[in-house]
């Protein structure tokens, strides 16, 4: 019998941007032994994919083999279970974080880990839950892991300053600061200066004024974390802005990024900056979709796009100037 087919998004060597991605029809891929079959409803496009196709990370992350279907932030319903799945049936709402190996998101369908999924409650949209696997928890993980931050407000407030608020990660992290009654200092640009401001943020500095690109509290407070969402600003910039203890959490992580972790460590600094890539654990997406539906996190979205323009989604977020979320929908 021939396999059922379903539309696709994949693009079959590095380089060329939109223009490289082709459609395509595609079998629909058959979960394995702890994989749930989704039929996608949502899939989120970030900044990760596309530095994939232009062959940035090459060193750390690679396709298993071309021709691939990028994106792995997805929302969905499960149509079908591998044998020893336990914990979701067909009929299922769920949000998933596919392998960055394997890809699958820009498609009909796709298979994820049984352990990278979470139970959609009906309250939260595909959409809204499509942004919340890596950029939801990369701003959760970095407050609470490295940044020492208590979510539920029961910890001692903190002054955190978050780089690049308007942006995917930017937005979340702002909301979950505020959500433990921390004093949240956030930079963007000038256009959503009143946006960031909404999400929470105590105060809000544009990055191309001289004050923005010094990253100094306007209240004079030092950072005692740095969700830091953007690149090209050196530690010579942060650390005196810093209390004495203060922390850099490097989500877009560089040479320098790595050396100025090895001499902070060398020295016994107590300032440091840390290189983090979040490790996606289905916990983390229960807490996050239960913040959505409780209405205490909100996913901005900028746009969508039906599966049929996704190389304009994807362009829209090469281009950098998304506020939120670029979602597609299958």
């Amino acid at each position: 019998m021939a396999a059922k087919l379903m539309q696709a998004v994949q693009y079959s060597s590095y380089g060329e941007g939109a223009s490289g991605l082709k459609h395509v029809e595609v079998p629909v891929p058959t979960p394995k032994t702890n994989e749930v079959l989704l039929k996608l409803e949502a899939t989120s496009i970030n900044p990760l994919d596309w530095k994939i196709q232009k062959g940035l990370l090459r060193p750390i992350l690679l396709p298993r083999k071309f021709p691939y279907i990028p994106c792995t932030e997805v929302a969905g319903e499960v149509v079908e279970v591998g044998p020893q799945v336990k914990d979701f049936k067909a009929g299922d709402k769920v949000i998933a974080k596919l392998t960055q190996q394997y890809g699958g998101g820009l498609a009909e369908f796709a298979v994820a880990s049984e352990n990278l999924t979470a139970a959609r409650p009906s309250e939260v949209s595909a959409a809204e839950a499509a942004g919340l696997p890596i950029a939801g928890l990369t701003a959760r993980d970095a407050l609470i892991d490295i940044g020492g931050i208590k979510l539920d407000g029961t910890g001692e407030p903190k002054n955190v300053l978050v780089t690049a608020a308007s942006g995917g990660v930017g937005l979340y992290a702002v909301q979950l600061a505020k959500l433990g009654n921390n004093h949240v200092t956030a930079t963007c640009g000038a256009r959503n200066l009143d946006f960031v401001k909404g999400l929470g943020a105590d105060e809000v500095l544009d990055y191309k004024t001289q004050e923005g690109a010094s990253l100094k509290s306007p209240s004079g407070k030092k950072y005692d974390a740095v969700i830091h969402c953007t690149a090209g600003i050196p530690w010579s910039t942060f650390e005196p802005n810093l209390s004495e203890k203060g922390v850099v959490v490097d989500l877009t992580p560089v040479l320098s990024s790595m050396w100025t972790f090895a001499l902070n460590k060398v020295t016994f600094s107590k300032k440091r900056l840390v290189p983090f890539i979040v490790t996606v654990k289905r916990e983390g997406l229960e807490h996050l979709t239960q913040l959505v539906k409780d209405g205490k996190l909100k996913t901005i979205i900028d746009s969508k796009f039906p599966l049929s323009k996704a190389e304009d989604a994807w362009a829209k977020s090469i281009d950098g100037h998304a506020t939120g979320k670029i979602i597609v929908e299958p």
